[in-house]
């Protein structure tokens, strides 16, 4: 097709391109069934009849497992045209190479689309090397990184578009890298149930990130509102484009902060052509690896709940996570070498391993195997031995008596009770000496008991994660980073904001992160907020005493600060002020308007032109202090709002640690699982009295979260 300058009359030629693809695919796929159940019969048929030598067979189960292969190909890139078919493309840009005089025109959407696979490409990916035009420059001058180098050349033009349903709801000619109207509109939006794609918003400082390949440890500060985990998510859809050999979905893990932040995220890398990322939070990563020494271990709620009613010693918390603890914990790594042993000879079938042998074994030969390991390769080298003077293999059940003759000579292989020790030794309150049923672990103990467990036994690094995200970073103390520097030998992207850390204390982890991963770690800064509104973002840095912070010109009601007697109270003015509808009212507005008008007039400014009382959204969110004050206001609310007709069972939820899934409507929750996540309309439900550190933190945290209105409610009794 000859270029198109007209955004609509390429959209209906995409449009029927797609379908066209999709009718193709459809066939092919159907024969490619008809061809594998053809394949299946065959070989049920006849391979009684193959030769004795497995050849047929084998080359029929390849033949086999090559369509299967091909079919399931194909079906991915149906369902990846059918998405497109909502909203093929969102940028344009002509470009006019070095020397030439007509520009090229390049389309930019969520993935490439051919008329036919070879094909020059009608929409190009937007992790493309050339989309990057459309996120880094003006009109003029530009250039972009291709396989063979630098290309450079001029922007005659660049386009924007929003298209839904296959639609055109607006397009125009921008003459900045991203227009600020269409940005501003994206972010006054009624909030989505889930982290939003911001593919057709990103900045040139954001997309110098997601295209960053040189950097193996990416350490991205990031306020508030900033985008820091969508950026971070993003670098990942883009990193797995351009390295698809070596990098797959799969082998990407992220570290959240909790169960339900991976629903929450969940929408954002299948909408940019990437799934099967892994997610589980650290302290679940934890629990796993210990349950063969504790039955239970704390997690980090269970910490902020005690530290917010006072049952914790905090100069004990801070000891256990410092650098001193862990020095001492291998001066006592080094003691164990001699005080855990207890040698002796063993005998077995006539053959004798001498003590002294067994010690050279141990200290010498072994030396470099953990100390809780060690004795299995001693063991396994007698055993060795045995069998080649004998002749023959012994039995496994002949070689497990052999091997726990050697493991009785550890004094004791529990970890629970060398870390006890520990604790009795460097004059630390000891942990209840009780059975493996009734052991818990504080959440102080936890990762110093884990890092022990790497030190004394063998670990497999997890060489199947090629990509580690480590989100909330501010929550991780050095002996957690530690443990990730051990466990995970691979390329990084570390992401937080120490505003936001879970403790009354401050942390910034880039004063230790270099000492543990080397210097090599690229540092980010990212001070622009685009969350929140310039009146609920200068109230929540007034909160925190941040003062650095860039705010996005986005303007909305101010912040309202109300006292009440009691919850009850409290929760009757939520409902009062709840404007929570099954339909977005502003959204369509604004939609509406773009398709009549004016794309950037009907787009831009749309909440200041709509009276008050019709504003509706689809999020909305109590924050409380702790899990049982969340739990005491959901109840109370359910119970108003039903007398109200407000369909709790599908729009009221109770956001808890042990939640999967977060959905539209409104959410009770605690500030500490409301990190990471948004909503429309925020309100604060704290006791006024407590202004502990911790709970002065927590109101940052609850104040953030909200994207158009917030109330910070305080009970004053």
């Amino acid at each position: 097709m000859a270029a198109v300058k007209n955004g609509r009359e390429y959209l209906s030629h995409v449009t029927e391109t797609l379908r066209h693809r999709i009718a193709q695919l459809d066939d092919s796929i159907e024969a490619g069934q008809k061809e594998i159940e053809g394949m299946h019969e065959y070989y049920w048929e006849n391979y009684t009849e193959m030769d004795q030598y497995g050849y047929e067979n084998f080359d029929n189960q390849q033949a086999l497992l090559h369509e299967i292969n091909a079919s399931n190909e194909k079906i991915e890139l149906r369902r990846r045209f059918k998405k497109m078919m909502d909203s093929p493309f969102f940028g344009r840009v002509d470009f006019c190479y070095e020397g030439e005089d007509e520009p090229k025109i390049f389309y930019i959407g969520i993935a490439n689309l051919a008329e036919e696979n070879g094909g020059l490409p009608l929409i190009y990916d937007w992790r493309a090397p050339v989309s990057g035009l459309f996120y880094d420059f003006d009109k003029g001058p530009a250039s972009y990184q291709a396989p063979l180098g630098e290309i450079y050349g001029d922007i005659a033009a660049k386009w924007q578009y929003k298209i839904r349903g296959g639609k055109m709801i607006y397009e125009f000619e921008s003459d900045v890298k991203i227009d600020d109207e269409i940005l501003k509109a994206e972010l006054g939006s009624n909030g989505d149930v889930q982290l939003k794609n911001i593919i057709r918003t990103i900045q040139k400082e954001q997309n110098a990130i997601i295209r960053n390949t040189s950097d193996r440890i990416m350490v991205i500060q990031g306020a508030a509102g900033s985008g820091k985990t969508s950026i971070a998510l993003h670098r990942i859809a883009y990193l797995l484009y351009h390295d698809r050999k070596n990098l797959k979905s799969s082998s990407v893990l992220v570290l959240s902060p909790n169960g339900v932040f991976s629903d929450y995220i969940s929408h954002i890398l299948p909408e940019l052509g990437e799934e099967n990322i892994r997610e589980m939070s650290f302290d679940l990563f934890a629990y796993r690896r210990l349950k063969n020494v504790v039955s239970d271990c704390e997690d980090r709620y269970d910490l902020i709940e005690r530290q917010i009613a006072g049952l914790y010693d905090e100069k004990l918390l801070k000891e256990k996570l410092s650098r001193d603890f862990l020095d001492r914990m291998e001066g006592y790594l080094v003691e164990l070498e001699d005080s855990l042993m207890n040698f002796r000879d063993v005998e077995h079938r006539g053959v004798v391993k001498k003590e002294q042998e067994i010690i050279e074994l141990f200290y010498f030969k072994f030396m470099d195997i953990p100390l809780l390991s060690r004795m299995d390769a001693v063991a396994e080298y007698f055993i060795d031995e045995v069998e080649t003077l004998k002749g023959f293999d012994l039995p496994d059940e002949e070689r497990d008596a052999v091997k726990s003759r050697f493991y009785r000579m550890y004094e004791t292989r529990d970890l629970y009770v060398l870390y006890n020790r520990f604790l009795k030794d460097e004059g630390f309150p000891a942990l209840p000496q009780v059975q493996y049923e009734k052991r818990k672990l504080r959440y102080e103990d936890v990762y110093p008991v884990l890092y022990l467990k790497y030190r004394l036994e063998t670990q497999q690094e997890d060489s199947g994660v090629r990509h580690l995200i480590v989100d909330e970073m501010q929550d991780y103390s050095m002996i957690q980073y530690l443990i990730i520097q051990r466990l995970f030998k691979c390329r990084m992207t570390i992401l937080g904001d120490r505003e936001q850390t879970m403790d009354g204390e401050q942390q910034d982890v880039l004063t230790f992160l270099p000492k543990i991963f080397g210097k090599d770690i690229r540092r980010i800064v990212m001070n622009k907020s685009y969350r929140n509104t310039v009146e609920i973002a200068s109230y929540a840095n007034k909160l925190a005493g941040i003062t650095e912070v860039e705010l996005f010109e986005r303007h909305g009601k101010p912040v309202v600060e109300k006292e009440f007697p009691g919850l009850e109270e409290a929760l009757e003015s939520v409902v009062r002020e709840l404007r929570l509808e099954k339909q977005t009212a502003l959204s369509g507005n604004a939609d509406a308007a773009g398709e009549a008008g004016n794309p950037a007039e009907g787009t831009s400014g749309a909440s200041e032109e709509i009276a008050e009382d019709t504003i509706s959204y689809e999020t909305a969110a109590v924050i409380a202090r702790t899990a049982d004050e969340a739990r005491e206001a959901y109840y109370i609310l359910k119970e108003k709002l039903e007398a109200e007709g407000f369909d709790t069972k599908e729009r009221l939820s109770l956001l808890h640690r042990d939640s999967t899934n977060f959905k539209k409507g409104l959410t009770v929750t605690t500030f500490y699982m409301a990190k990471g996540l948004e909503f429309d309309q925020v309100f604060s439900v704290f006791p006024g009295e407590d202004r502990s550190p911790i709970v002065e933190r927590a109101r940052y945290i609850a104040a953030t979260r909200a994207l158009h209105e917030l109330y910070m409610y305080e009970i004053v009794k």
